[in-house]
């Protein structure tokens, strides 16, 4: 049997797959840490083991894994893992530590456009990092954190203003939950006048780090009145498409 390995370095974390054609049979996700390479390449032993396996990396790191068979961009690669984690999905909106994209995918999963935000981290998962530090918070626990809460508008677009805008609020003994929430309809709002910029059609997938909270899908949904969907391996997205694409090029050897 033959096997794919997909290695997606982030900024943030760096995510790792091991796939058979069919199904994922291993996951790894770990901070990226200050040294990618040495990241890429723990993980690539975990997952290859005495396997043969084509590798293929994608993402910031993408051409830093000497035992990499091939690059691909993160485009590419976030496209084809949602088309495979939410076969029919024509609308993608990937957030990640430092950026955000959004992607239009064709009949056959194709890219057909997309738009990457990589100029600023207010709408990323860095930012609610920052802001989930700030209120003392752990990232892990923020749907349950800003439940029942009632949002304070942020006005600040920018990291830096948006801090310190958080700052004031709490010395004015704002609650809590009330800025996280008003933070993630913030977030949301950016995201969805980013992706108004392409002409998505029906359902969207979301994936990326902040896909894992409810709250932020839900509130995404809202904003860009439309369906919003996701899936359990949605963090994942990038290194599935790149193990895909290994896959069908080793099976083609």
């Amino acid at each position: 049997m033959k096997y794919a390995i997909g290695i997606d370095s982030g900024s943030a974390t760096t995510k790792g797959v091991l796939f058979d054609g069919r199904e994922i049979l291993k996951k790894i996700i770990v901070p990226t840490g200050p040294n990618p390479r040495r990241t890429m390449e723990e993980i690539y032993i975990q997952l290859k083991e005495d396997k043969e396996a084509f590798c293929v990396t994608t993402g910031y790191g993408r051409d830093l894994l000497e035992q990499s068979d091939k690059s691909v961009t993160e485009i590419t690669c976030h496209g084809i893992g949602a088309a495979f984690l939410c076969p029919g999905t024509r609308g993608v909106i990937d957030i990640g530590g430092q950026d955000s994209k959004v992607i239009l995918l064709d009949q056959n999963a194709f890219i057909k456009d997309f738009l990457m935000n990589d100029k600023c981290a207010a709408g990323t998962g860095r930012f609610v990092e920052m802001i989930s530090r700030i209120l003392h918070q752990d990232l892990a626990d923020l749907d349950a954190y800003v439940k029942d809460a009632h949002p304070i508008k942020i006005s600040s677009m920018c990291t830096v203003f948006a801090e310190s805008e958080v700052i004031g609020l709490l010395a004015q003994n704002t609650p809590g939950p009330d800025i996280g929430l008003g933070v993630i309809h913030s977030i949301c709002k950016r995201t969805a006048m980013f992706a108004g910029k392409l002409p998505l059609e029906g359902k969207v997938f979301f994936s990326g780090g902040l896909s894992n909270f409810k709250t932020i899908q839900h509130q995404l949904q809202e904003e860009l009145k439309r369906e919003v969907i996701t899936h359990e391996l949605a963090q994942f997205a990038g290194a599935i498409g790149a193990a895909k694409i290994g896959y069908d090029k080793h099976k083609s050897i």
